[in-house]
C-alpha cells in the first residue's frame, strides 16, 4: 500500500515538472506603459487521488490509474492596466488684469491772474464832436474819426478813439489853437497856425502818445507807450473864415506810426455860429477834377492846326501863280 502511494506522488512530481502551470494574461496594446505592477496569482489546485477499497479478498491489482492532477489554474485575468489618461487640465492661467489703478489727475487749475489790460476799443470808427472856447467864446470846431496805426515786422495793429471816452484839453490865443484830445490809453494834439500873411489856416504839428499794446505778442522794435511827433506839417488847411473837409487821410508820424483821419471838417477862428461852419475847402483828394487846363491845351492845339493849314494853302497859291499858260 504504501508502494502505491509513493508512485502516485512521483508521477504527481513528474507531471508537475512537465507541464508547469499557466498564467494567461489578456490582450493588451503594446507601448503602453502603466506605471501599475501587476502581480500574478497562481493557485495550483491538486485533486486527491480516489481510495480504493478491495471488497473481496481477491488481491486484484488495481489499474494504475495516473490521476493527472487538475491544476486549477486560476484565470487571473490581470485587467489591462486602464491608462488613464489623465488630461491634466491646462492651468487656466486667469490673467487677473489688475486694473491699473486710475490716478485722480487732480488739476489744480493755475489761478487765473487778472491781468490789469485796458479793453480792446470797438472796431467801427466813430465821428466825435470837439469844441474849443476862448474868453472871447467859440474858437475851434471840429468833427472826424481818429484811429493811430502802426506797422511793425510785417503786423498791423489799429487803436480807434473813441469819442465818449474822450475829452478835450487845449485853447486858443489871437493866432494860435491847441486842441487836445485825452482818453485812458493816452493823448492826441493838433496845433493850429494862423498865417495872416497867406490868410490862411493849418495844422503844422501833429503829436499822440498811446500805451497800448497795438501788436499782440509783440516782439517787434518798438515798446510802449508808442510816442510820436511831426512838426512840419501844412495838414487842415483852409482859408480864414472858410472850412477845411476831406473823407480820408493819413499822416505819416515816423517809425511805423500812423495818424489816420476820417470824415473830417474842422474850421479855427472866426467862428460865426456855432456848428456853423464856413464854406467848405475839400481837400486836394475830394476836389473835383479841373479840366480848364485840358480845355486851354486843347485850344491852343486847334489854333496850331489851323495855322498849318492856312500855310500850306497859301504856299500851294504862289506855286500855281508862277507858271504860265502856253
Amino acid at each position: 500500500m504504501l508502494a502505491k502511494y509513493l508512485f502516485v506522488f512521483i508521477n504527481f512530481i513528474d507531471t508537475k515538472r512537465s507541464k508547469p502551470s499557466a498564467t494567461v494574461f489578456p490582450p493588451f496594446e503594446f507601448g503602453t506603459t502603466s506605471n501599475t505592477s501587476t502581480t500574478t496569482t497562481s493557485t495550483t489546485t491538486t485533486t486527491a487521488l480516489p481510495t480504493t477499497e478491495s471488497q473481496n479478498n481477491t488481491s486484484t491489482a488495481a489499474p494504475t490509474t495516473t490521476l493527472t492532477p487538475t491544476t486549477t489554474a486560476s484565470n487571473s485575468t490581470t485587467a489591462a492596466p486602464t491608462t488613464t489618461n489623465a488630461t491634466t487640465a491646462a492651468l487656466t492661467t486667469a490673467n487677473t488684469t489688475t486694473a491699473a489703478p486710475t490716478t485722480a489727475n487732480a488739476t489744480t487749475a493755475a489761478p487765473t491772474t487778472a491781468n490789469a489790460t485796458t479793453p480792446t476799443p470797438p472796431a467801427n470808427l466813430t465821428v466825435g464832436n470837439y469844441t474849443l472856447k476862448s474868453e472871447k467864446g467859440l474858437c475851434l470846431m471840429a468833427q472826424l474819426a481818429l484811429q493811430i496805426r502802426v506797422e511793425d515786422t510785417g503786423k498791423t495793429g489799429v487803436f480807434i478813439v473813441q469819442p465818449v471816452q474822450t475829452h478835450v484839453k487845449g485853447g486858443c490865443d489871437k493866432s494860435t489853437a491847441n486842441l487836445t484830445l485825452t482818453f485812458l490809453e493816452g493823448f492826441i494834439t493838433f496845433m493850429f497856425n494862423k498865417n495872416t500873411t497867406q490868410n490862411a489856416v493849418y495844422v503844422d504839428t501833429v503829436s499822440f502818445s498811446l500805451s497800448y499794446p497795438l501788436i499782440s505778442g509783440d516782439n517787434g522794435k518798438m515798446s510802449l507807450p508808442y510816442v510820436a511827433k511831426n512838426g512840419s506839417l501844412d495838414l487842415f488847411h483852409a482859408k480864414v473864415g472858410h472850412s477845411y473837409s476831406c473823407k480820408s487821410e493819413s499822416v505819416f508820424m515816423g517809425k511805423g506810426l500812423y495818424l489816420d483821419i476820417t470824415q473830417d471838417r474842422i474850421q479855427a477862428f472866426n467862428i460865426t455860429k456855432e456848428w456853423d461852419f464856413g464854406t467848405s475847402d475839400p481837400c486836394p483828394a475830394d476836389r473835383p477834377a479841373d479840366y480848364r487846363v485840358a480845355i486851354a491845351v486843347g485850344i491852343v492845339l486847334l489854333i496850331l492846326i489851323i495855322i498849318v493849314v492856312v500855310a500850306y494853302l497859301l504856299s500851294r497859291r504862289k506855286r500855281s501863280d508862277g507858271y504860265q499858260s502856253l
